[in-house]
């Protein structure tokens, strides 16, 4: 076990203990998870119940203590018309004790016409605990009094003041504070057990229809992401969208088409990754038959023959190619092409070699060059086969077509300064649409049956590489590629 020195102590290290990083991250990250959206959205909903509910609960028991103490001012207006009717006559204990009993207070007292009057049994308390002002309460003073009723409640007599009645500018009142609080407890745990039931139900409900709409088609899209990334090339696991307008209903229909997109190009790759395999084993029988071809090439070139001594050195260097090109590793259909060796090469001696691919075609055709003393900077090779796969698609268009005179065209010129322009045309029958849209996919941009589709996605990687471009030109007939690519 390896240590470590840190201000003179030795610390040992125990290599096992980083890894075990990742089991605790794991965990977490399960535990974070357990919570699905469901349980999430029910947290979420019953949070905003009982906030609404506390906004409105709250305010509602204090707007109960200011209707009860309302209540008794009323009843303290009724004593008072009972002692106004009997002005000038003694009020009996008894009365007093009755109408004091019915406003359930110790002291009344009105004021009205200049003159106040009182009606007690009780010594009046030297002191009084709070005093609540109808007249003037606010949303603010109610909560914070019947806060204070039920949290801190006192025992001396509160006083209460309000609007007269009929002959009376004001009203005031004597109460004790224990009959308020319990009727305001009685009604809190009233109103609470109702709000309970009725926030009960609300988040039920809500909870349900956001099951409904929201949580079930968000829980049917990750179903099928997860089912489609368990074996995607599998068509029934592709989602079948809703008739949903909604923002739902555009995710499903938007994650079908991916889902069958992708499922397309997996197919397309694994076919041309089956391919490359396929080809990878023939190029390693081809290349063996080449290089004895190639030893009967070189044999040839010993013959005094003038024919064999002018075509061996050609048929001896297109073999060489030819091996060098199956000893390549071959993926999703095509060479995995080496870094280009840039280097001035001149037009001349590979334009002299595309009037052999004529012989390609069953048919007379013609192909004419003219290089003029141009040169590029490019990879001999990769630029002549790249030049080489755009005459032979062009003869073999050509081949069959039924053109009078049907001849290939390639031109090169200096068309801007530092860069040559080689143009490769043809007056065949042009390409259609359909080869136009995907002209250089592979296996997509085949023009003839029995085509591979990989002369032309060969020749545009070759002369990307290069530093140059390959497009097609629009014209009226045949087909006309442009190749473009710095000057050497």
């Amino acid at each position: 076990m390896p240590a470590r020195s840190v201000t003179g102590m030795t610390v040992e290290l125990d290599p096992t203990a980083a890894p075990a990083v990742a089991p605790t991250r794991e965990l977490s990250e399960r535990r974070a998870t357990r919570l699905g959206l469901s349980g999430r959205l029910f947290l979420v909903t019953v949070a905003f119940v009982v906030v609404a509910e506390v906004l409105t609960y709250v305010p509602a028991v204090a707007n109960y203590r200011i209707e009860w103490m309302s209540d008794r001012l009323a009843a303290a207006q009724v004593a008072a018309l009972v002692l106004d009717g009997r002005t000038g006559e003694p009020v009996s204990e008894a009365l007093e004790s009755r109408l004091l009993a019915g406003v359930n207070a110790r002291a009344i007292a009105v004021r009205g016409g200049g003159a106040q009057r009182l009606l007690a049994i009780e010594p009046m308390p030297e002191m009084v605990a709070d005093t609540v002002d109808l007249r003037e309460v606010s949303a603010l003073s109610a909560i914070r009094g019947a806060w204070r009723t039920l949290v801190a409640p006192v025992r001396e007599p509160i006083r209460v003041v309000g609007e007269g009645g009929i002959g009376f500018d004001r009203v005031e009142i004597l109460l004790d504070e224990a009959p308020l609080r319990t009727a305001m407890i009685d009604y809190a745990l009233r109103l609470l057990v109702s709000s309970l039931i009725i926030a009960a139900s609300a988040a039920g409900l809500v909870f349900v229809v956001l099951q409904v709409l929201i949580v079930r088609p968000v829980r049917r899209l990750a179903t099928s992401i997860t089912a489609f990334s368990d074996d995607p090339e599998d068509a029934g696991r592709i989602i079948a969208p809703s008739r949903r307008s909604d923002e739902i209903g555009q995710a499903e229909r938007a994650l079908g088409r991916m889902q069958r997109s992708l499922a397309d190009q997996l197919r397309q790759k694994r076919r041309l990754a089956e391919l490359g395999l396929a080809v990878s084993k023939i190029s390693h029988e081809l290349r063996n038959l080449l290089t004895g071809a190639q030893l009967l090439g070189d044999r040839l070139e010993g013959t005094a023959d003038p024919t064999v001594q002018r075509v061996a050195p050609r048929l001896v260097g297109t073999l060489a190619r030819a091996i060098r090109f199956c000893e390549a590793t071959l993926a999703y259909g095509r060479a995995s092409e080496r870094a280009p060796h840039l280097a001035r090469t001149p037009l001349a001696p590979i334009f002299a070699e595309l009037p052999d691919l004529a012989a390609l075609a069953a048919s007379p055709v013609a192909v004419q060059v003219s290089a003029a003393d141009l040169c590029v900077q490019a990879d001999p090779e990769q630029f002549g086969r790249a030049l080489a796969n755009l005459v032979r698609n062009a003869v073999q268009a050509l081949d069959g077509a039924q053109v009078a005179e049907a001849v290939v065209r390639v031109a090169a010129s200096r068309d801007e300064p530092g860069r040559i322009t080689i143009l490769v045309a043809d007056n065949g029958p042009g390409l259609p649409a359909r080869a136009r849209e995907n002209l250089f996919a592979p296996f997509q941009g085949s023009m003839r049956s029995g085509g591979t589709g990989l002369g032309l996605p060969i020749a545009a990687e070759l002369i990307g590489i290069n530093g140059g471009t390959l497009s097609l030109d629009a014209c009226e007939t045949g087909a006309r590629f442009r190749i473009v690519l710095p000057e050497g």
